[in-house]
């Protein structure tokens, strides 16, 4: 068994606190919803391991961020949700290779943020861009240091 990072509750902890004091901040000049993808995979993991004080700070992390952002209260604690146990399955049944489906799993959970952000406001080029930007920001956290 590979241990990683993300299998620790105290890192869980300390990068939901990071997350939410990096889209506080960062908040006053662009639109942030950095780390997102990776805090669905902490979701992800933190249901599949049944770290559920972790799991706790996961979702009080997105409540902070969609609060932040505009969105309703638990959207991206239900999306992540939904992702997990409607979407996780199918992928996973689909493709044959397990090192790049937590990338997929993040992608698919930005177009579902896309589509949260969609029905709420209005579309901007300016959004997808952040949206694309953030994105590949999560794969490279994820991929260099988790």
């Amino acid at each position: 068994m590979k241990i990683t990072n993300h299998d620790s509750p105290i890192f869980i902890v300390i990068l939901c606190i990071y997350s939410i004091i990096i889209n506080i901040i960062s908040s006053i000049y662009f639109f942030p919803i950095l780390f997102i993808g990776i805090l669905c995979l902490l979701f992800f993991l933190c249901i599949k391991q049944e770290y559920y004080y972790s799991l706790f700070f996961v979702i009080i992390t997105f409540l902070f961020i969609e609060l932040n952002n505009g969105f309703k209260p638990f959207s991206l604690s239900l999306l992540a949700g939904f992702t997990y146990f409607f979407v996780k399955p199918y992928i996973k049944r689909v493709l044959s290779f397990e090192s790049s489906t937590p990338y997929i799993y993040m992608a698919v959970f930005y177009l579902g943020t896309f589509i949260l952000w969609s029905l709420n406001n209005e579309i901007s080029a300016q959004l997808n861009y952040v949206l694309l930007i953030n994105l590949i920001i999560d794969f490279l956290i994820f991929g260099v240091f988790i």
